[in-house]
């Protein structure tokens, strides 16, 4: 089992998540397609996904119901945690690095690059790219402070868990219309938020990128050291 009912969180909105090793002596793809033919011809879902991660292959499914059951399979030899959450029902589970996408400077880049293309998408009189693109400063803002705080950073998991201080000026982030002068503003609030986080993750990188992001957003200028109060 995975997800939340592999520590016992889950609630009536949970999935239902299941993890299997496949034996040498089985094809991979024939199970993928038994259990596939089994989700449509006797659960009547409606429509389905999928996603690879390593040599894993994982299936969702949606159900009639509302329902969403995620299927997960792999080889015997690999069959050993991707995520945070799992508990053999039978069978062992073989120790594996967690897959993660929690790398700062990752991030880091990721937001540079969502606020210069917020701003020409804003130029470019494109306002739902612009929309878009600021939605993704704040993502990676809140996920770089999930990083600091020791929190998934996936799929904003962790953003709930942090601080109020983190995360109430972000709020101000959030796009309320396609007007260009809404846009430019919503730019700036995530551009200083951004900011803010940036100084706390890595001063260092803060400095050099903090001109280049004030330039962009049109933000004006502020000692370095309001950002270390």
């Amino acid at each position: 089992m995975t997800g939340s009912a592999a520590d016992g969180r889950e609630d009536r909105w949970s999935d239902i998540d299941l993890y299997f090793g496949i034996t040498d002596d089985v094809a991979l793809d024939a199970v993928l397609s038994d259990w596939t033919d089994y989700l449509y011809g006797e659960l009547a879902a409606l429509h389905h996904f999928e996603l690879k991660v390593s040599a894993a292959v994982y299936r969702a499914f949606l159900l009639p119901s509302c329902l969403e059951v995620d299927l997960g399979f792999t080889p015997a030899d690999q069959f050993g945690p991707h995520g945070p959450h799992l508990r053999a029902v039978f069978g062992k589970a073989v120790p594996s690095p967690l897959a993660t996408s929690s790398d700062p400077a990752h991030r880091i880049g990721l937001a540079w690059h969502h606020v210069l293309h917020a701003r020409s998408c804003i130029e470019r009189q494109k306002p739902w790219q612009a929309e878009y693109w600021i939605s993704g400063i704040r993502d990676q803002t809140l996920a770089l402070a999930c990083v600091r705080f020791g929190e998934p950073t996936d799929y904003a998991k962790g953003a709930d868990a942090l601080p109020s201080a983190v995360t109430g000026q972000l709020a101000d982030a959030l796009v309320c219309s396609l007007a260009p002068e809404e846009l430019r503003r919503a730019l700036r609030v995530a551009a200083t938020q951004l900011l803010g986080e940036l100084y706390a993750t890595d001063a260092d990188q803060a400095q050099r990128l903090e001109q280049p992001i004030r330039e962009l957003a049109d933000l004006p200028g502020v000692p370095t050291e309001y950002w270390e109060q």
